[in-house]
């Protein structure tokens, strides 16, 4: 009998934290240590991630002699029935389905949620084994997570995410009795604004003994992302795939990154 794959899902309910590009390098992280991967959209309306790898797809096929390598990928669009139950219920079965037929073959499922609230983000979090939320180094997505009394940072509440974290753990323990892990990953780093990083920092390490997450290490604001994104590739494709740009410092710095943030997550980066 196989055993369960692991469950990875990276969400935030605030568009532009960086999700899909931390997604697709869990992705390829594990692909090239190896592991079948199992990748699961639920972003029914923008599909970011769906895009990465149509991109990704189209670079194989333009490049059969220096091939990377493609996870099971399933895309879930939304229900069209009109009674919110009956909805429900479409979109759990649907999920389900997907779900099971990914488990079926693959050591990990990477599961990437919308950047806002939805009845298939918050199915797709009760199934994690580990949560990663991206977090812009800003008080502006800061308040996705806690609500900061705004005089001496301190923490006041925590906010809709991280309550619906928390429901989503019920039901997870509910279900199977299983436990989810929660990384907060520092995302959009800036190199400039030294203070606001200081304060940031400083409230996500309370917030983080009063809720329980890990703090991990997260990815600079470098265009190299968004160059990769319209190949398909990710920084671990650099040294096979057919990628004609000069390497610069800024390059070096993105792969160190990445190096930091998966060995975080006990994954042996390839380099």
């Amino acid at each position: 009998m196989k055993n369960k794959p692991y469950i990875y899902v990276i969400g935030n309910e605030k568009g532009g934290a960086g999700k899909t590009t931390c997604c697709m390098h869990l992705i390829s992280g594990l692909l090239y240590q190896g592991y079948k991967v199992g990748s699961i959209d639920t972003d029914s309306r923008q599909g970011s991630l769906t895009n990465y790898l149509k991109n990704r797809n189209t670079y194989n096929q333009k490049n059969p002699d220096r091939l990377v390598f493609i996870p099971q990928h399933f895309h879930l669009t939304a229900s069209n029935e009109q009674i919110i139950a009956d909805r429900e219920n479409d979109e759990k079965t649907r999920f389900q389905q997907a779900f099971e037929q990914a488990s079926e073959v693959n050591d990990y499922i990477v599961i990437d949620t919308p950047g806002s609230h939805s009845y298939l983000s918050s199915l797709a979090h009760s199934y994690a084994d580990t949560i990663i939320t991206p977090i812009n180094d800003s008080f502006v997505d800061f308040d996705v997570m806690a609500k900061v009394n705004e005089e001496n940072f301190s923490i006041i509440s925590p906010s809709i995410y991280s309550q619906m974290i928390w429901e989503q753990k019920m039901q997870r323990a509910s279900r199977d009795r299983g436990t989810i892990e929660w990384v907060v990953m520092r995302n959009r780093l800036s190199n400039l604004d030294a203070m606001n990083k200081r304060k940031v920092g400083a409230a996500l390490e309370q917030l983080a003994k009063r809720i329980s997450f890990k703090l991990a290490p997260g990815f600079s604001e470098r265009v190299i992302f968004r160059e990769l994104f319209l190949y398909g590739l990710t920084l671990l494709d650099l040294k096979t795939a057919n990628y004609d740009k000069a390497f610069s410092v800024s390059h070096v710095a993105a792969r160190q990154e990445l190096r930091d943030f998966l060995s975080f997550l006990n994954i042996k980066p390839i380099w």
